[in-house]
């Protein structure tokens, strides 16, 4: 049997998040139904992390087992003829078969896009969070230095996740804060995030640009931690699944290239 490593595009406006489930549209059961016409057999895709709702992706990596003799290039344009419009397969490969797109994960990348326009782009509403002002970037950038590192992220996680959690330490190697024209993206690499993370910390570094929030309050969210002292869950359709990486020297290395820039 093959075990084929697929990475995909999507756009999860329309889905109710990447897992399956029972009376819902999800990113997942649109590709095991795709794949299943495709490959001519029932298939279950493991995926390598599960967005929420109205969060996309840029490169999301699942591996699929088959039987099919299909090669990789027949499998991305029949996929692709056979996919909604929103989820597109970008690359596929043969993969050893202990690959598991999940569990041989290192590490993730997460950017969050903000439209900082006077007037909502309509193009854009629902890939990109609308917040007309004008945030300070140095003032987000200084207390984003203070996220990086291994750290007990309870409070930039939902309350109702962390019950089934047997930890909520992680480590973030680089948080970046960019402005190009009326766009801010943050971007957060780490080893693994907690249900809600990133749009958490999006959260608090906003209200650090507000000025309610300080670098205490994030320091305290980290010792304490207090969820208190964190900021807001920031919507999720300006939330992007941008890379997933397999190899740790790459990541530390892209990591350390972006802390130090």
């Amino acid at each position: 049997m093959r075990n084929l490593k697929v990475t995909m595009a999507y756009k999860g406006t329309a889905y109710h998040g990447y897992q399956r489930q029972n009376n819902a549209n999800s990113i997942q059961q649109t590709v095991e139904d795709t794949l299943s016409v495709l490959l001519g057999e029932k298939v279950t895709i493991n995926g390598c992390s599960r967005t929420d709702t109205g969060v996309h992706a840029r490169a999301f990596v699942f591996n699929v087992r088959t039987d099919n003799p299909i090669p990789c290039e027949g499998f991305i344009k029949g996929g692709n003829a056979l996919l909604p419009c929103d989820i597109a397969f970008l690359s596929c490969e043969e993969a050893d078969e202990s690959f598991h797109a999940r569990f041989d994960s290192c590490g993730k990348e997460y950017v969050y896009r903000i439209n900082t326009a006077p007037v909502r782009d309509v193009f854009t509403a629902d890939t990109a969070m609308h917040y007309p002002y004008t945030p300070d970037i140095e003032k987000m950038r200084s207390a984003a230095k203070l996220l990086v590192g291994t750290h007990d992220f309870a409070a930039f996680c939902k309350a109702e996740a962390k019950e089934h959690l047997v930890s909520t330490v992680r480590t973030v190697y680089s948080v970046n804060v960019d402005r190009n024209g009326d766009f801010v993206e943050i971007t957060v690499r780490g080893n693994g995030f907690l249900h809600n993370m990133v749009r958490i910390i999006v959260g608090t570094l906003i209200y650090i640009s507000e000025g309610k929030r300080t670098e205490e309050d994030i320091l305290k969210a980290l010792s304490e931690p207090d969820r208190e002292c964190a900021g807001k869950t920031v919507e999720p359709y300006g939330l992007y699944l941008n890379r997933v990486f397999y190899d740790k020297d790459v990541l530390m290395k892209e990591a350390l290239n972006e802390s130090t820039r």
